[in-house]
């Protein structure tokens, strides 16, 4: 008997969790708009536009910036198999799980990767990287991740990028979860390159890896002595389909892109400045909330994410049924810890247009309730109430 299946209906949900977010009503109208070709005149247009948006929000000149096919983790591995040949020396900063992921990927592009570490949920500190760098001769890069997922953790940018080009190397930055959450100023720091992902603090679905190059990263890239690894993934190639030339490369995913213009021009229409202060406002209400039950969070608030926070799992509280019933119950989305983190923390995130007040309010008030059915020590409805003073400051 053949099967039957009934038209698509997922549940509706309140995306609070790692990503994706929430994604705008106005994105989802623009992924509805008809294919065109991907080499039709009207589709180059809008790459122009999408380009120019990225520029914007990446907070760059940069000429080489484009979006790669694929999720953020395809935008990590562009950066690293088109900058790095095998021998080549990569300082990578490991304080989470996406360092690591880092280090797997520049292995496999056969660098040499000198590790320093910090705790999960602490930052790379200055003294650390001078220290690689004054210890390796010849080092290509160093790479640090700007909003570690896994964490929460905020990577200050400025002095380790002093201390990188003062060694005559490029910066490599994972922006994954902090394009449009919080500032990265690429040229301001002199990012040599940095990629991100589009189903977070950008609020469109997951599928697009915005990256952008500096013109000493783009001329490294062009003194290569060997082949890129990834034939997909070859900048060499995709910025001629990018850029002047338009060469064909590969089909690229058209709604995909409808989608990334629309959020972009959506957090331009916001501004920048202004998406900053949202998600830091209300990130900051969440926190105190959180606290204000009685709750203790993972990262110091000197180097906290406001997009995205790990919360410790109370004594005697179950980790998968709270989420679950968070999910079934409420409708809401949180994530669980990773790594060195599973089982003692939740990760909740308020990323683009996820971060709202009232889901700030919702998530107090049902967490609150099935905390309290499972039998923990809340102070009940004290969170919430100081999330909303905080809300109003």
């Amino acid at each position: 008997m053949r099967a039957m299946f009934k038209e698509l209906n997922p549940p509706s949900r309140v995306l609070m969790g790692p990503g994706p977010s929430d994604v705008h009503p106005r994105v989802l109208k623009a992924m509805a708009t008809p294919l065109i070709g991907h080499l039709d005149p009207s589709f180059l247009q809008i790459m122009n536009e999408t380009m120019e948006l990225m520029r914007t929000v990446f907070e760059t000149k940069n000429e080489l910036t484009l979006a790669m096919s694929g999720t953020g983790s395809s935008g990590m591995e562009t950066v690293f198999v088109n900058l790095l040949e095998p021998g080549d020396k990569i300082v990578i900063g490991v304080n989470g799980l996406f360092g690591e992921r880092m280090v797997d990927v520049a292995e496999r592009c056969g660098a040499e990767v000198i590790r320093i570490e910090a705790p999960w949920g602490e930052v790379i500190q200055p003294e650390q990287v001078e220290e690689a760098l004054q210890g390796h001769a010849r080092v290509k890069a160093v790479a640090v991740v700007h909003a570690e997922t896994s964490t929460g953790a905020l990577q200050p940018l400025a002095e380790i990028s002093q201390l990188v080009h003062a060694h005559e190397a490029l910066l490599i930055v994972d922006a994954v979860t902090s394009l449009g959450g919080v500032q990265i100023g690429i040229d301001e720091n002199e990012v040599d390159a940095c990629y991100s992902g589009t189903q977070k603090c950008i609020s469109a679905p997951p599928g697009l890896s915005p990256v952008t190059f500096s013109k000493r990263a783009a001329e490294s890239m062009a003194k290569r002595k060997s082949k890129v690894q990834s034939w997909y993934l070859d900048l060499s190639m995709i910025q001629n389909y990018w850029g002047q030339e338009r060469f064909y490369h590969h089909t690229a995913p058209i709604s995909m892109n409808y989608a990334l213009r629309e959020a972009l021009r959506i957090v331009v229409e916001e501004g920048l400045e202004n998406t900053w202060e949202r998600h830091w406002k209300l990130g900051r209400a969440l926190q105190s909330g959180l606290e204000g039950m009685g709750l203790s969070l993972h990262v110091a608030e000197n180097i906290r994410l406001p997009q995205l926070t790990s919360v410790y799992i109370p004594d005697g509280v179950e980790d998968v049924s709270v989420r679950k019933q968070l999910l079934e119950q409420y409708g809401i989305e949180i994530g669980g810890g990773l790594g060195a983190l599973k089982g003692k923390v939740w990760r909740v995130g308020l990323m683009g247009f996820s971060c709202q007040p009232r889901n700030v309010l919702l998530f107090l008030a049902a967490l609150e309730e099935v905390l309290a059915q499972q039998g923990a020590d809340v102070r009940r409805e004290e969170g919430r109430a100081i999330a909303a003073e905080a809300m109003q400051k």
